[in-house]
């Protein structure tokens, strides 16, 4: 492990201490402000970003990161820059389920880095301590909080009926977005299952275990589609567009290319390009995972034709 994923490990580590006695408590669901990307801070979320700001003045004052309430902190002129989602799955968390994650990766400085600049990523569940991580060209490292190794095991599953899938619905608007994944959701009801855990990266994650056969969420590719559909989104979001940004996504991206498990755009195009300095509408990425490239196809397919179909 090199000196960047460990330092990485060590603060998802300190992140994850911090958080944990929060955990289901009433008072961590307090709001205390808004995030510079327009969602809900709450009292969880500020114990956590509270850390991280001591952690990086502290151990990396010449590294800048990008976290979720705070926006860009750190050195102006960075060696390296982290983006960092302190707890992806606040609303779990508060309530003391399991799928929250720490997610952090970090990525070469420059004007604009995006996501092919990531150089490493590591994610690790709050409450269990499972953890994910990777270095570009390094390959997926996946242990268990004890150190045993956690087996790397995406779906074969190529057919829809039989899915076990994960949706995001937190600030979309629900006859929308019920619209768009009509078709995928009737197909896999019965025969499969539909989830919505709350966190992006708990749910990619379960893609890399087999737990789950694939990840849909796809709120900006609706809006890219029919423009007019941002108002509906701003409407639920309080005046915001809330779907996945790039703290959301930087860390499990790198985990998904190392293990070679397809991660891409709505429309099956590459992430590689996408910015990671930004939260608000034009940073925001939809995006598919599933455990084989079969399967992938087949849900690209399925999400086209119903965002095709809203004839917004």
């Amino acid at each position: 492990m090199t000196d960047i994923l460990q330092e990485l490990t060590t603060l998802c580590a300190g992140l994850r201490d911090v958080v944990q006695p929060f955990l289901g408590l009433h008072a961590a669901r307090a709001h205390v402000g808004e995030a510079v990307g327009g969602d809900v801070t709450f009292e969880i979320d500020e114990v956590a970003e509270r850390y991280l700001e001591e952690y990086m003045r502290l151990r990396r004052p010449g590294w800048a990161y990008y976290s979720e309430d705070r926006g860009l902190q750190g050195a102006a002129d960075p060696e390296l820059v982290l983006i960092v989602d302190p707890i992806d799955g606040t609303r779990p968390a508060a309530a003391g389920l399991e799928s929250a994650c720490v997610s952090i990766a970090a990525a070469r400085p420059g004007p604009h880095p995006a996501m092919a600049d990531v150089v490493a990523g590591v994610v690790q569940e709050i409450k269990g301590g499972d953890l994910f991580a990777a270095e570009r060209g390094g390959g997926l490292v996946m242990r268990r909080a004890s150190g045993a190794p956690l087996a790397f095991a995406p779906s074969p599953r190529t057919d829809l009926e039989g899915l076990f899938w994960n949706t995001g619905l937190r600030g979309r608007p629900l006859l929308l977005l019920a619209r768009a994944i009509e078709e995928l959701v009737d197909a896999s009801s019965v025969g499969g299952a539909v989830f919505e855990l709350g966190s992006a990266t708990y749910a990619i994650t379960r893609v890399l275990t087999g737990q789950l056969d694939a990840y849909v969420d796809i709120g900006p590719a609706i809006i890219a589609a029919w423009p007019a559909a941002e108002a509906e989104f701003r409407r639920v979001g309080n005046g915001h567009v809330l779907c996945n940004s790039p703290y959301d996504l930087a860390a499990a991206w790198l985990l998904c290319r190392e293990a070679g498990v397809p991660m891409t755009d709505a429309d099956g195009s590459s992430l590689e390009h996408r910015p990671l300095l930004g939260s608000d509408a034009d940073f925001q990425i939809a995006c598919i995972v599933s455990g084989n490239e079969t399967l992938q196809d087949a849900l690209i397919a399925v999400v086209q034709r119903g965002i095709d179909r809203l004839g917004w």
